[in-house]
């Protein structure tokens, strides 16, 4: 069994890489990270890989592909339609649409609003990358929900950082040097992110 995790953007490939072998005990030659770059690219390109991976099924590989992509300010349920759409037409069954029982080889999954919310949904983790981040950040209304964070969940999380001391002057949040820091050091469970467990949830589900 072989996985393919279709991301949107570079530090989302990075978190990616370092949780999908840590929630499934499973070593980097069973999966593959595939970053399309942009959130535009993924949604315009995934028709045709799904399309590939359904022509590859019919040789009977056994395959599973995730797909992961922000919210941003689309309407969940509106964007999470779509990609079920486009797995449909392609002839793959998905999780959302399988029957009782019945094998199903996609998962696709919203971050909301942003990757930084898993981020923010784990203050320990975050206080382990950034020591001087407060130990009280959690119990700030703002982030108690890190899904519902609005204004931008990467602009709130540079704006602690920033107030810890990191990052100042800096106009735009280094993404992908902060996912490289604080993904190793996420909790499975108990992220207050929801969009976070439904992540591992449906990794696990989906390699069974």
């Amino acid at each position: 069994m072989y996985l393919y995790v279709h991301v949107e953007e570079p530090s989302m490939a990075e978190a990616a890489g370092i949780l999908v072998p840590r929630i499934l005990n499973i070593t980097e030659d069973q999966f593959r990270v595939i970053d399309h770059g942009s959130k535009a690219a993924l949604l315009r390109d995934i028709g045709k890989r799904f399309s590939g991976y359904a022509r590859r099924l019919e040789n009977t590989e056994d395959l599973r592909i995730l797909v992961l992509v922000d919210r941003d300010e689309d309407d969940c349920r509106v964007l999470k339609q779509r990609l079920e759409q486009i797995a449909k037409a392609s002839g793959l069954v998905s999780k959302t649409r399988a029957r009782s029982g019945q094998t199903f080889r996609v998962v696709n999954r919203i971050v909301c609003e942003e990757l930084e919310a898993w981020f923010l949904g784990d203050v320990a983790a975050l206080r382990g990358a950034y020591p001087r981040v407060p130990a009280s950040l959690g119990d700030k209304a703002r982030f108690r929900n890190p899904d519902d964070i609005r204004g931008g969940t990467w602009e709130a999380l540079l704006k602690v950082l920033n107030d810890a001391g990191y990052y100042r002057g800096q106009q735009r949040l280094p993404k992908i040097e902060v996912a490289r820091r604080v993904a190793p050091g996420l909790e499975i469970a108990g992220n207050r992110s929801a969009s976070f467990s439904a992540f591992v949830n449906g990794l696990r589900a989906i390699m069974g």
